[in-house]
């Protein structure tokens, strides 16, 4: 892990709130990007045991539906790595300050995400290179093991990562967004 999953900080409970719907929107916002990444995750399992070529598999993620447009295999940020940033912009200029504002006890989480935000772009970033490297290789359909390897090896930190953040997210912004709403 990039991060010391224990030297996070929790946030002061309080009262249930008013707004749980509100607190349920991101539950399913993220429950949608962790869908997207098991599917990812699949489809490189087939990859890897010969199931489906590279350029099948990227028939096959462009089906999914945080298609957008372009994005195929090789160019994965075209849209899921869009999707995580917008997600987190969102957080980070609305949601965490509203929250800032209506409980200041809550800036040192709030602190936090924000930085395990930056870290998880760096992840998405490393990801999507992995998998440029792949269609690139892949001019007849197959790709190299190493190569195949690097993927697992980002996808796995991604995975890990995305999880983690998206759990601990949600452990403790889910009290406070039903207190005081998205804003």
């Amino acid at each position: 892990m990039p991060w010391d999953e224990g030297a996070r900080p929790s946030a002061p409970a309080g009262e249930p709130g008013r707004h749980p719907e509100q607190a349920q929107h991101l539950v399913d916002i993220h429950d949608g990007l962790r869908s997207e990444l098991e599917q990812v995750r699949d489809v490189l399992d087939q990859v890897r045991r010969g199931h489906v070529t590279v350029g099948a598999a990227r028939s096959v993620i462009n089906t999914m539906t945080m298609r957008q447009n372009n994005w195929t295999l090789g160019a994965y940020c075209e849209s899921y790595c869009r999707i995580v940033t917008g997600h987190h912009t969102l957080e980070d200029r609305s949601v965490f300050p509203h929250l800032r504002h209506r409980q200041p006890d809550l800036a040192p989480v709030l602190d936090r995400l924000a930085e395990e935000h930056v870290v998880i772009h760096e992840v998405l970033d490393e990801f999507d290179k992995a998998l440029v490297r792949l269609v690139a290789e892949d001019g007849t359909g197959r790709a190299g093991e190493e190569v195949l390897e690097g993927v697992q090896r980002s996808l796995d930190l991604l995975t890990d990562t995305l999880l983690s953040h998206l759990a601990y997210e949600e452990r403790e912004l889910i009290g406070p967004l039903g207190r005081h709403g998205l804003g």
